[in-house]
C-alpha cells in the first residue's frame, strides 16, 4: 500500500488538519477533498475529518491508494523500464509507438502495455502521464502511479524543474556549435495543417543546443528545452537550416531510405523525486534506427 506518513511537531499543534496537509505535506486541495471523503486520511490509525485540530506526535497517514478504472484494454507490449519506484515508473519509449489510445490507435500504445504490467505485477494503478512525447519520438516518458506524485510532478513541470534534453540527428553543419535558439513558434489557423511556424504572433521558445558529433553532411545534435512547445525542437532545427533526419513534416529532403520517422531521441531526464525530494537524473541509450545511420554516416565521413 502506498502511503504518505508524517508526525505532527509542536508548530501545527492546535491547528486544523487541513493546514497541517497543506502547509506542511504538500497537498492539493483537490487531493485531500478526495481522500477525505473515502475516509483515506488517519490520525493514529482513524479516520477523521478535516476540522480534526492536531495533537503534538499525532501520527498522520494518508492512504495514497484509491479503486480508479480507465476505458483502456490491457495489452502485454515489452516495455523498457529505466526507473521505478512506489510513486512513479520512467519508461523508454519505443519509436513509433503512440503513447495514449485515440480513435485512430485503440491498442499498441504505451498505455495498454503499462495497464498490463501493473495488472501483472499486482499495482492498482492508472496510467498518470507527466510528460508525452510524438508517436514517431523516442525516448523517456515519465508515468505518475498515484495523484500526489502525479500532482507534485505537474508543479515541477509547470515550473520548469524539469530538465528534459534531446538528441537530434541532423542535416548539414551548424556554424556555432553551441548556442541558444529563442524564436516565437505559431500554429497557423488552418484545418488540416498540423506544422507550426516561426511567427512572432507565436509563444516564446527557447532550445539549447550543443553539437555532440559531426559526420559528413551531418550533425548529432543535444537539445535542452527550456520551454516545451509542440514540435519545438523540430521547428527549430528547420528555422536553423538543419531539418532532422527522416521528418517528414519538417524536413526537406526524403530520408524514408534511411529512418521510417524522425530521429529525435529524449535520452535525458533531471527532476525532483516527489516523495523524497532527491534529485533523479536518468538516461536512455539512442535505439537502433538513429544508432545504424550515426554509423554508416562515420563510415562515409
Amino acid at each position: 500500500m502506498s502511503t504518505l506518513e508524517e508526525k505532527v511537531d509542536k508548530n501545527f499543534v492546535g491547528r486544523k488538519i487541513r493546514e497541517f496537509l497543506k502547509e506542511k505535506m504538500g497537498l492539493s486541495s483537490r487531493l485531500i477533498k478526495g481522500a477525505s471523503i473515502d475516509k483515506r486520511i488517519l490520525v493514529n490509525n482513524n479516520p477523521v475529518k478535516m476540522n480534526y485540530v492536531l495533537k503534538e506526535n499525532d501520527e498522520i497517514v494518508i492512504n495514497l491508494a484509491k479503486k480508479e478504472s480507465q476505458n483502456i484494454t490491457p495489452e502485454k507490449i515489452d516495455l523498457d523500464i529505466v526507473y521505478e519506484d512506489k510513486d512513479i515508473i520512467v519508461i523508454n519509449k519505443s519509436p513509433n509507438m503512440v503513447v495514449h489510445p485515440t480513435k485512430r490507435y485503440q491498442s499498441g500504445t504505451l498505455a495498454n502495455g503499462l495497464l498490463y504490467y501493473f495488472k501483472e505485477s499486482n499495482q492498482d494503478c492508472i496510467v498518470r502521464l507527466v510528460s508525452r512525447l510524438d508517436m514517431d519520438t523516442s525516448g523517456l516518458i515519465i508515468v505518475a502511479k498515484n495523484q500526489y506524485a502525479h500532482s507534485e510532478l505537474s508543479n515541477q513541470m509547470q515550473n520548469n524543474n524539469v530538465e528534459k534534453r534531446y538528441l537530434a540527428l541532423v542535416h548539414g553543419h551548424f556554424s556555432e556549435k553551441e548556442g541558444t535558439i529563442d524564436l516565437p513558434i505559431y500554429r497557423p489557423e488552418i484545418e488540416g495543417v498540423m506544422a507550426r511556424v516561426i511567427d512572432e504572433r507565436g509563444q516564446r521558445s527557447i532550445t539549447h543546443y550543443k553539437v555532440i558529433e559531426s559526420y559528413k553532411d551531418a550533425e548529432l545534435v543535444e537539445c535542452l528545452l527550456e520551454t516545451g512547445r509542440t514540435h519545438q525542437i523540430r521547428v527549430h532545427m528547420k528555422a536553423m537550416g538543419h531539418p532532422i533526419y527522416g521528418d517528414t513534416l519538417y524536413g526537406e529532403t526524403d530520408d524514408s531510405g534511411l529512418i521510417s520517422r524522425q530521429a529525435l531521441h529524449a535520452y535525458k531526464l533531471k527532476f525532483q523525486s516527489p516523495r523524497t525530494k532527491d534529485e533523479l537524473a536518468l538516461t536512455a541509450k539512442l535505439p537502433a534506427d538513429i544508432e545504424k545511420i550515426t554509423a554508416n554516416l562515420k563510415e562515409a565521413k
